[in-house]
């Protein structure tokens, strides 16, 4: 079957229509691939943001937490006297009560001038924000009748003071039994212990 210029020239505006039909259809099909990346782009973007939003929060939380500790364990320190001056005049009292009560035979000690923490006692420096710590070290004797007057003495002694005890060393020797009547030391102590106090750092 042949076909004439007179069909061709009949069937223009079907072949027009066929023709504006198909370029129709390949814009819509174009325009609605770039619809669709656009909106996968959109939602990955939201999606993004979601995750980054999230990660602020998740953020925000542990920061919360971490200040409430830090409040925290400020209000504990500062309840417990350790932030401030050294009080050494209610030390050496607090250790004369202590030797008084538990009836001790005797409590030699030396209180060094307090200097900043060194990072061999305190990992990190002794720097914390605005405060340093600072120690005083004492150099303890004592005469034991047993292990017991020693412990006792340290437990009796940290719930006392305005500081932090830090033991760094202690030894106990025994001692050679003695030729007079009554009580008499069996042990003595040599203990080196960290008074340990926060304060404002200097300007």
């Amino acid at each position: 079957m042949s076909v004439t210029v007179n069909d061709l020239l009949r069937m223009r505006w079907s072949l027009a229509f066929l023709v504006l039909a198909g370029l129709a259809g390949i814009i819509m099909t174009t325009t609605a691939r770039e619809m669709v990346r656009k909106a996968e782009a959109t939602r990955q973007q939201l999606t993004a943001q979601q995750r980054e939003i999230r990660t602020r929060l998740s953020r925000a939380n542990d920061e919360e937490q971490e200040l409430r500790s830090k409040i925290a364990l400020y209000q504990q320190l500062l309840d417990r006297g350790i932030i401030g001056q050294e009080e050494r005049l209610n030390w050496v009292e607090q250790i004369s009560r202590i030797k008084n009560a538990r009836r001790l035979l005797d409590v030699q000690y030396e209180l060094s001038p307090q200097k900043a923490l060194t990072d061999a006692v305190f990992p990190g420096g002794a720097i914390a924000g605005d405060y340093e710590f600072m120690a005083s070290t004492m150099n303890l004797q004592m005469p034991l009748l047993h292990e017991d007057d020693l412990l006792g003495f340290i437990a009796d002694l940290r719930k006392s003071v305005h500081a932090h005890l830090l033991v760094r060393d202690c030894t106990i020797e025994r001692l050679p039994p003695a030729n007079e009547r009554g009580l008499s030391a069996q042990l003595r102590a040599a203990c080196t212990i960290d008074w340990i106090t926060l304060r404002e750092k200097k300007q």
